[in-house]
């Protein structure tokens, strides 16, 4: 009985190491099998296996456990990519590109980009330097090649002279020196058709109707020029320029007239209203308010018409371009807190066609 325990006892402790080394055998053939399954998968695959930050963190903990010559058989990358995950790591940390403050020179403000166009679209004879002094001169310190940027993006040329002046802006830039003529038509209650002239200064927006006829002709046209010239007196030598059309009655006596005073005479193109617009624009409004609601009965009546229309287009009434003044009308209109006790009158003026509003003084 003794004899069988210990018999027993020793055959254990003699199978132990047996079993230490079997446990051993049977990892190492568990990973080779891994291992070899690991090579299969991959094999069947079509794109590279892509690794989660967590899976990569674990790669990187376990390899300082294994020796680094067997790196290339237990993990499925290579020493090459832990390492530049490690670089990429660290220069992570010392990556400043996302502070705040920004880098570099900072943006133009929307504002001064404006200000930039603004001056190159008044001044198509500046440069980009010339609006750059401009803007130094105003407070906005900006570098020339910032205003040079600025008007290439907007597809200006950062020359001058970036093209030539238009007929709007030309005239803007010369109406204290021009005045406008053109001839207009008045059809009577009779069937007969009257002819006027009328004269526009476009610095002041006056309107000058010389004269009415049934027959114009040439030397009517002059004498129509010669009464211009006189009524205007001394303020003939503000004027510079003469806008016309080529209408055959304005003939080289008509033009005389205007070279003897200095001043040239400008042609519009054929066919071309716009190119005399503020002279077809307010015919256009004496139609509109006088002539449309009157019917002319004969020369001497439209004669009264046109006058009574002249010296309320000249003494009263509002122009946008003039900020809501009369063209006979320097001072600008005053401002009048609350209407109580202020007592307004109505003038009419063409049998009440046209109505003039002030208050009491």
């Amino acid at each position: 009985m003794i004899v069988s325990l210990l018999y027993r006892a020793a055959r254990t402790l003699l199978s132990i190491p047996a079993v230490l080394l079997r446990r051993d055998t049977a990892k190492d053939a568990e990973l080779l099998v891994l291992r070899h399954e690991n090579t299969v998968l991959r094999r069947q695959l079509k794109t590279p296996v892509r690794y989660e930050p967590a899976d990569r963190f674990w790669f990187s903990a376990l390899s300082s456990l294994i020796p680094r010559h067997r790196w290339a058989n237990i993990f499925p990358v290579t020493p090459g990519t832990l390492l530049a995950r490690h670089r990429r790591l660290i220069a992570k940390k010392w990556d400043y590109s996302t502070r705040r403050r920004p880098t570099g020179r900072p943006p133009t403000a929307a504002a001064l980009k404006r200000l930039v166009l603004r001056l190159a679209n008044e001044n198509p004879q500046w440069g980009h330097r010339r609006i750059q002094g401009e803007l130094a001169r105003l407070g906005h310190p900006i570098a020339p090649s910032t205003v040079w940027e600025i008007l290439t993006a907007a597809g200006l040329d950062p020359a001058p002279r970036r093209t030539g002046p238009s007929w709007r802006e030309f005239l803007t830039a010369q109406a204290e020196g021009t005045i406008a003529a053109d001839f207009f038509h008045i059809d009577t209650v009779l069937s007969t058709r009257l002819y006027a002239m009328a004269f526009l200064e476009h610095g002041t927006r006056r309107l000058h109707i010389t004269g009415i006829t049934a027959h114009p002709t040439g030397d009517w046209a002059t004498q129509q020029a010669r009464n211009l010239t006189a009524d205007l007196g001394s303020r003939m030598d503000s004027l510079r320029f003469v806008l016309r059309d080529r209408d055959t009655k304005y003939t080289e006596s008509f033009d005389a007239v205007f070279h003897a005073e200095d001043v040239d005479i400008l042609l519009s193109a054929p066919r071309a209203p716009r190119m005399n617009a503020h002279c077809e624009r307010v015919i256009r409004t004496i139609r509109r308010e006088a002539l449309d609601h009157i019917p002319i009965v004969n020369q001497a009546h439209a004669r009264r018409v046109l006058a009574a229309y002249q010296d309320h287009y000249n003494r009263h009434r509002p122009h946008q371009a003039r900020a809501q003044r009369p063209p006979d009308t320097a001072a600008h209109p005053t401002t009048i807190d609350g209407l109580n006790g202020r007592r307004l009158l109505r003038t009419r003026r063409l049998s009440g066609t046209i109505n003039e509003y002030r208050y009491v003084a």
